[in-house]
């Protein structure tokens, strides 16, 4: 029962007994009914008084209350003349205004926290109470390449790849930096923040790609200087002495020219091939930036396949084709990708060495190529390192011709992944700059 009743009870309780007691004086004496009448008008005059003194009040508490259930913090009430109702309206407008102002404050920072989220260049993933995924940003959908409607509600464990190994053990406060496909090194660290009283946990994560990149070159574009000016020194010194001596050649006996002339030619050639090979290596450091026009990959391809076709019949090699139906035309360096693709391919028929398969795959939406071979494939200890400056597993290799592919594919923007899996090896390139 509420007190708007109970006040009412009250009062029809009262004034039916005044009613009862004028019924009484009425039989008694008249003149005591018409005193009695006027006290009961009276009662009701200031029973009402009372009522709107004591229920309005209560009226605009309870407005006040549906306002702020509402979260409507618009709302304000006028003073009306009453000084105990008008203490109640100053305090009701003051507590609006600062709850006004805090909603104010709280929703700006809000949105400012989310738009520095959205536009962050690190990877931002917000994780619920069972480390399910609540939230990425783009940084973090171009990471994982994956979009959002993907990876929500996924539970750590159940991350793309390697992801998914390396995050699910990460403990709150800690951090952990690893490299995905020989080439792109990522750190992640893990913290949480509260957020009505209960812990929400995150994860930062951050590419280092392009700054350990930029120091590799650095450190050794330092290296091929120095060692490229040293050598070209000697061999020019050198070679200007062979070129005395044979001039001198002829003036020798007749029986001792062959093996003098033989001598010579072969430190002269010697010389030639270790001129070729500091050249080799300052091609990496010489590297421009791409060039990028609309060209048709598929031509490319065709054009390369010509070219070794000779090489892959010599090594019994089959190519197979799966081009997509239409032309791919990608802004790209030409003459940069065709180094890109001539070296995977070659890399390939390396692997097989006779009597194999090699598949050229490539897919308009979203653009990618992919090279496969079913050769002797890559130990796993291996492929964390293929990309890495001068690594080799070749007796005369160099190091460089991944180094070359890898920092042609970056500067182009594209991301790409080399797997080794049941027996074949498979290059695949993202042919869509990186957002």
């Amino acid at each position: 029962m509420t007190l708007r009743t109970k006040f009412l009870l009250f009062a029809a309780f009262v004034h039916t007994l005044l009613g009862i007691m004028a019924w009484y004086l009425l039989q008694e004496n008249k003149f005591l009914f018409l005193g009695m009448e006027l006290v009961i008008l009276i009662s009701v005059l200031v029973t009402v008084q009372l009522y709107y003194a004591f229920f309005k009040p209560l009226k605009l508490i309870r407005a006040g209350i549906e306002a702020i259930r509402d979260k409507d913090f618009s709302t304000k009430f006028m003073a009306v003349g009453q000084q105990d109702m008008d203490e109640l309206v100053v305090v009701y407008n003051r507590m609006i205004d600062q709850l006004r102002k805090e909603r104010v404050g709280q929703a700006e920072k809000h949105f400012l926290l989310e738009k520095l989220i959205q536009a962050s260049p690190a990877g931002i993933i917000l994780l619920g109470f069972d480390n399910q995924v609540e939230s990425v940003n783009p940084a973090a959908e171009r990471f994982l390449q994956h979009k959002a409607q993907v990876l929500l509600g996924k539970h750590v464990s159940q991350l793309p790849q390697n992801w998914a190994k390396e995050l699910v053990h990460l403990s709150s406060g800690q951090s952990t930096t690893f490299r995905l496909h020989g080439t792109w090194t990522y750190r992640c660290h893990r913290a949480h923040f509260l957020d009505r009283g209960f812990q929400h946990y995150f994860i930062l994560i951050e590419e280092l790609t392009e700054a350990i990149l930029q120091n590799e070159r650095q450190a050794y574009e330092k290296v091929i200087r120095v060692m490229s000016h040293e050598v070209n020194n000697t061999t020019g010194a050198i070679n200007s002495i062979l070129d005395s001596l044979q001039y001198y050649t002829p003036q020798l006996e007749p029986e001792h020219q062959p093996d003098f002339e033989h001598v010579l030619q072969v430190a002269i050639d010697r010389n030639a091939n270790l001129s070729r090979f500091m050249a080799n290596f300052a091609e990496v450091v010489r590297l421009p930036q791409p060039k990028k026009a609309p060209k048709d990959l598929h031509t490319l391809l065709q054009r390369l396949q010509r070219l070794l076709q000779p090489q892959l019949e010599k090594r019994h090699i089959s190519c197979t084709w799966q081009l997509a139906s239409q032309p791919l035309v990608i802004p790209i360096d030409e003459q940069q990708m065709e180094q890109v693709v001539l070296n995977i391919l070659k890399n390939a028929m390396e692997a097989i060495g006779e009597e194999g398969e090699i598949s050229i795959r490539t897919q308009l939406n979203p653009p990618q190529l992919s090279i496969t071979d079913n050769g002797e494939g890559i130990p796993h200890e291996v492929q964390q390192h293929l990309f890495t400056p001068f690594y080799t597993t070749k007796n005369n290799g160099q190091g460089i011709g991944l180094t070359m592919v890898r920092d042609i594919l970056v500067n182009h923007g594209f991301t790409f992944s080399l797997s080794s899996e049941a027996g074949l090896t498979s290059f695949t390139v993202k042919l869509q700059p990186l957002a």
